[in-house]
């Protein structure tokens, strides 16, 4: 395989150097937490006060919920607190504890029950363009609660009062009386952040694998697993805060080591989205010296739905170009020699490696490429165009009918 740029640029370094920092920042505010719970529990403190330690498992565990299923936890997180905040503060409780957003949220999340409860009823077709706006609404309100929900949940580290202040210093020394709040959100809050996205994604994965499931009971399984999995994180948190945050790492560290199939696969969902609902196939045109496209199976250590660039190179050779995570540095992998067609399928088309009577997919071609199969034939010099799939399949029934169809090359 062919790349460019250092060695220490490959991904799977990139992310145990993420998973280090994370580590690390994450046991550095944990001490912080602890340090600054035993102190505060030798002193006078307010009857709603809580340590931080479990102010901290309790964000953990809201913030891996909500994750899960952004819409639906942000609305419940945000009736909670409204419910039991006193009448006269509830006008300054945040954005997400107000009627004016939880209350239409639940009647969004009500529509889509009813949907998925009728969806093994429906027909695919009926149902699938309700799946797609949903993995939409997915993806913004994730986008929304990671920048505007996360840091408010996360900033579980507050100023101590005068009086915890004074009993402080009397057991721990001067150094007590500072203020090391402003340290330890800035600690919590961006690994907040990124453990909220990592968990988002794998959670958005299953959108897309709804959307290209073409099976309602498969879809209801989906939807029942994550269902399940936001059960366990909530209910073990209410059970107890410290076995609700343990729970909640583990589930973390899992789509941590999924975050790269998970990202690939939301790239995937989110282009396909895109064409098919735009109808971009309708202003594209392909271009000649190189297109988008996706790696339809792992091919030289390159992970399948890899997004990249098809091009031909000096020698003749496909070559694919591609940035691991769409941006670190560009690297570049030739597709093994051998006999290449498009395969024009019903929703969408491939470029399929022939060997003998057989022939693997090496390429997925976005929704924008239908129709402009031959021109893609011409652009790469492949040996033409054949039908796959249920295209495939309605022809041989119309030549078995007697019907003529117009001559596929290839």
């Amino acid at each position: 395989m062919l790349y460019s740029g250092p060695e220490l640029t490959d991904s799977s370094q990139v992310k145990k150097f993420l998973f280090l920092i994370l580590a690390v920042a994450i046991l550095t505010g944990l001490s912080q937490a602890t340090t600054v719970s035993a102190a505060q529990a030798k002193t006078p403190t307010p009857a709603k006060y809580q340590p931080p330690g479990e102010e901290i498992c309790k964000a953990v565990s809201t913030i891996t919920g909500v994750a899960i299923s952004p819409l639906l936890g942000v609305a419940s997180v945000g009736a909670w607190q409204y419910y039991h905040a006193e009448p006269d503060k509830r006008d300054k409780l945040p954005w997400f504890a107000q009627p004016a957003f939880f209350i239409p949220a639940f009647i969004m999340l009500a529509i889509c029950f009813v949907k998925d409860t009728a969806g093994t009823a429906l027909p695919t077709a009926l149902k699938k363009p309700f799946d797609a706006i949903e993995a939409v609404e997915h993806k913004i309100s994730g986008l929304v609660a990671t920048g505007a929900f996360v840091p408010i949940i996360a900033s579980v580290f507050h100023s101590l009062n005068t009086t915890q202040t004074a009993g402080m210093v009397g057991h721990t020394g001067f150094l007590a009386m500072m203020d090391f709040s402003w340290l330890g959100n800035a600690i919590m809050v961006p690994i907040c952040m990124a453990a909220f996205f990592i968990v988002c994604l794998a959670s958005n994965a299953i959108n897309i694998l709804i959307l290209l499931s073409p099976f309602t009971t498969v879809d209801a399984a989906l939807k029942s697993f994550r269902l399940f999995i936001l059960s366990t994180v909530t209910i073990s948190a209410f059970a107890n805060p410290w076995y609700g945050a343990a729970w909640a790492l583990i589930l973390i560290v899992i789509s941590y080591f999924i975050a790269g199939w998970s990202f690939r696969l939301s790239s995937f969902g989110v282009v396909f989205l895109w064409d098919f609902f735009t109808s971009r196939r309708s202003r594209f045109t392909p271009g000649p010296n190189g297109n988008r496209m996706f790696l339809s199976r792992k091919i030289n250590k390159v992970p399948t739905r890899t997004y990249g660039t098809l091009l031909r190179d000096a020698q003749g050779g496909l070559l694919f170009k591609y940035r691991p995570w769409l941006v670190l540095p560009e690297r570049s992998m030739v597709l093994p020699a051998g006999q290449y067609v498009v395969g024009k399928g019903l929703f969408y088309s491939e470029i399929m490696k022939v060997e003998g009577d057989d022939a693997q997919a090496a390429i997925l071609l976005p929704p924008r490429y239908r129709s402009h199969e031959e021109e893609l034939v011409s652009i790469y010099g492949l040996a033409g165009v054949r039908d796959i799939g249920l295209r495939a399949a309605f022809k041989w029934l119309k030549e078995w009918l007697g019907f003529k169809s117009s001559p596929q090359t290839g």
